[in-house]
């Protein structure tokens, strides 16, 4: 069993930057794929960022590419989310999940999330 807890949401002018963390427990979190996740109000959840259990392959979505960092350092089971360049449209609550080999799921773990508010 794979337990997730972001941390690093706030408050931000636009143009600023935070770093969320996905803490994991649970042995086998070394070996699956992790995805960050968004969902801002009235809207549906989407994966922003993805990458594979050895962080050979990332996925970003278009709204994000060259603002956003996914990495991950699996000795401390956990996964980063390394925002830059923020912007008010990537307000939202952000979720990291975990689950499968290949690079983006399927995921069986949620995190609770982490809001992020990006003033303009």
């Amino acid at each position: 069993q794979v337990q997730l807890v972001e941390s690093g949401g706030g408050l931000v002018q636009a143009g600023g930057s935070l770093r969320l963390s996905c803490a994991a427990s649970g042995r086998t979190f070394g070996r699956i794929g992790v995805g960050w996740f968004r969902q801002a109000p009235g809207k549906e959840r989407e994966c922003v960022a993805a990458i594979s259990w050895n962080g050979g392959n990332t996925f970003y979505a278009d709204s994000v590419k060259g603002r956003f960092t996914i990495s991950r350092d699996n000795s401390e089971n956990t996964v980063y989310l390394q925002m830059n360049n923020l912007k008010p449209e990537d307000t939202g609550v952000y979720y990291c999940a975990a689950g499968g080999a290949g690079l983006l799921g399927p995921y069986d773990h949620w995190g609770q999330g982490t809001q992020v508010t990006v003033s303009s």
